[in-house]
């Protein structure tokens, strides 16, 4: 275990020392690699009546027992911060003498933020939260976010769809997406992709892939990495308007001119029921109902009743997820492999996704169950998440784990495999049968559009700014 891992004010070997200042609140951040690094970033990391100890990490493996590095720690904290497991809570807070945990990752039920609190609260010690007032960042450019309820709910769908609509106004858009600095954080410190070729640079995880491939395929520049205020003073340099992509149902990391929110139509209630994407709910200027092809009318009402009562300033507006197989012969009469989003089959608690949609809908002969084929970690993942139904979930946060993904594909007795991942895994990984690669894209369903709601809000930004600049006498 690497020395910054343990537990206890002479972590390193005494090379992170705490201060004996009582007049210091000592901070402990609860993350995931992403939201807690820019609530540390924008909120703490320059204040000096804090003292951060360190992190916790969660829900994405092997990203615990790691350093916060002094490239991006700051003067107050020169020799970085540990990244601890969040399984040790309890054992970090006594030893560390922890004043205050600040919850710092999302898509949890609000069942499980507070049996978190109460963790924490049983030690004697505070529990809180950031809002957007101290975390989100002001952008000089037009600034529009893409949020969810819950992972998996088509957040990139709706962005590639306003992607293709901003140039049409003459203007040029560059999506920013929320953090997974998987890898060495100071060199992922700030990161922009243009190009196949700047992905495979980079050495990405399969799920940093899966969110910048088809951005960069349409032609949209996508930045992401741990420092939010550079990026953003980079992606303003190269764009009139920027869109957030969120990730998992976080909230904005900058202030938005138009907060968009996506709910699906599969998970009726969960707009109500999981931490942040309520605040997401609660929050929008539109809210975008997805999915809707591929649900029932009852669970789509459901969702508007929630809406209208909870926040009836919000558009809504009812949008399709359109699932398409790159070749449908390799799935019509076939034995097929399906395999899904990791993120979105694990931690989003969905059974199945795109891929057993397209699995129907071209007429596959059977849906095998990949149980019987995983190897290594995807064993560990049937056996932790109990929900997941005859899908494989294309998991990939290190290198290891995406040998064991190969593995377990070219293990099974299959006709054929569905790539619903939003990567074409056959780019990474050599697959010994047959395969077919599945796009989804979002349509507009039912008036108003999402394009409607979209051109209006940038005319009306377009107005706005030329109005503003002859009173300014530009």
């Amino acid at each position: 275990m690497p020395a910054y891992c343990q537990i206890g004010p002479d972590i390193d070997g005494g090379a992170i020392m705490y201060t004996a200042d009582k007049k210091r609140e000592r901070i402990l951040i609860l993350g995931a690699a992403g939201r807690d690094f820019h609530n540390f970033n924008v909120f703490f990391r320059s204040r000096p009546q804090f003292e951060v100890v360190g992190f916790t990490a969660a829900q994405i493996p092997d990203i615990a027992c790691r350093l916060y590095p002094p490239e991006l720690s700051g003067e107050l904290y020169p020799a970085g911060l540990p990244i601890w497991p969040e399984d040790a809570l309890e054992e970090i807070i006594i030893k560390c003498r922890v004043d205050r945990c600040i919850l710092s990752y999302s898509d949890l039920s609000h069942e499980d933020v507070m049996h978190l609190a109460e963790r924490i609260l049983a030690t004697g010690t505070d529990f809180g939260f950031l809002g957007g007032r101290n975390t989100m960042l002001k952008s000089k450019k037009l600034m529009i976010a893409v949020c969810a309820v819950r992972t998996g709910a088509g957040k990139s769908q709706v962005v590639r769809y306003i992607a293709d609509i901003i140039p049409q106004a003459g203007l040029k858009a560059v999506v920013v997406r929320h953090p997974m600095p998987y890898g060495d954080l100071a060199r992922q410190a700030v990161q922009r992709f243009s190009s196949l070729a700047d992905l495979n640079a980079a050495d990405l995880t399969i799920e940093e892939r899966e969110e910048y491939e088809r951005h960069i395929d349409k032609g949209t520049v996508v930045y992401a990495g741990v420092d939010y205020q550079t990026i953003l003073d980079q992606a303003e340099r190269e764009a009139d308007v920027i869109l957030w992509d969120g990730g998992n149902n976080d909230t904005p990391f900058f202030k938005p001119d138009l907060w968009i929110t996506v709910a699906d139509a599969l998970r009726p209630g969960h707009e109500i029921s999981y931490y942040p994407g309520e605040t997401n709910f609660l929050a929008a200027d539109l809210i975008v109902i997805n999915k809707a092809n591929s649900a029932a009318e009852e669970d789509i009402i459901t969702i508007q009743a929630n809406a209208s009562r909870l926040n009836p300033k919000a558009g809504v507006v009812v949008a399709g997820s359109e699932v398409t197989a790159e070749d449908p012969k390799a799935i019509s009469g076939k034995r097929v492999l399906v395999v899904e989003d990791g993120p979105t089959i694990t931690h989003g608690e969905m059974a199945y996704g795109a891929g057993q949609v397209a699995a129907r809908r071209y007429n596959a002969a059977e849906i095998i169950d990949p149980r019987p084929y995983a190897v290594g970690s995807l064993k560990e993942i049937f056996s932790k998440f109990r929900h997941i139904g005859r899908v494989l979930p294309a998991m990939g946060y290190y290198p290891q784990q995406i040998r064991e993904l190969e593995e377990t594909i070219n293990k099974a007795e299959c006709d054929s495999v569905i790539i619903a991942s939003p990567i074409d895994l056959r780019r990474l990984i050599q697959i010994n049968k047959p395969s077919t690669y599945i796009l989804y894209d979002l349509v507009d369903m039912d008036r108003p559009y999402l394009r409607e709601k979209i051109e209006e809000f940038i005319s009306k930004s377009i107005s706005k700014s030329m109005r503003d600049s002859a009173s300014k006498g530009d």
